[in-house]
């Protein structure tokens, strides 16, 4: 009998849940690594995501040709338990003495992105949003999800996604204009530019997902 993916991955199929693994480990990669800006960190994020989604492959449901949706949900929930187990980490640090500093990489990381500073504030600005904000924007933003997929996600309606990325997209644009500005103003504080030129800028262009750039 010829099996569809979605069944093959529900019966333990390990060929089948590697190429569902080789088809979508770099949207999961890409989107944990724009959501903590630690590359490291993202490869953990990859492993865990889909060891749970092994452990939960009788799940996955035969609605649509793609396992998007769902692969997406479970890296979400992943994020979610890496935050706050960093935040605990955190917290339990900061109680410990004080010693020499060691640099965080992360923003050397960022900072060779396309972009970088303004990749670099709107990441500043969505750590400001809502959680429910955050994870639709960087799901139908940054990792081209559209609206049902991201619904489907997140266990929301598709009007609750199109709500909440409209707020977060607002509230974004202005907290990352806000941000570059504040780092232009400290690097003109620095540097001047020579012969009273001014610093370029503009307003962030992370606002828009990919099913509204269509229209």
């Amino acid at each position: 009998m010829d099996f569809s993916l979605h069944a093959r991955i529900r019966a333990g199929d390990p060929e089948a849940f590697r190429e569902m693994f080789n088809d979508h480990a770099q949207l999961v990669y890409r989107h944990a690594m724009r959501v903590t800006g630690d590359w490291s960190l993202a490869q953990d994020i990859v492993s865990l995501t889909f060891l749970e989604a092994w452990r939960l492959r009788v799940r996955l449901r035969d609605e649509g040709n793609s396992p998007r949706p769902w692969l997406m949900g479970i890296a979400t929930n992943v994020l979610r338990n890496t935050t706050r187990a960093a935040r605990r980490h955190e917290r339990v640090l900061a109680r410990l003495p004080v010693k020499d500093a060691v640099p965080d990489f992360a923003d050397e990381l960022v900072g060779r992105m396309t972009d970088a500073e303004q990749l670099s504030a709107a990441r500043a600005g969505l750590a400001q949003l809502r959680r429910s904000e955050r994870e639709v924007f960087t799901m139908c933003v940054w990792s081209g999800l559209g609206y049902a997929e991201a619904a489907a996600a997140l266990g929301v309606p598709v009007g609750t996604v199109r709500s909440r990325l409209s707020r977060a997209r607002t509230r974004l644009r202005k907290l990352a204009d806000k941000e570059l500005k504040k780092r232009r103003a400290r690097q003109e504080s620095v540097e001047p530019v020579a012969g009273g030129g001014q610093v370029p800028g503009g307003r962030t262009e992370a606002a828009w997902s990919n099913e509204e750039r269509n229209r």
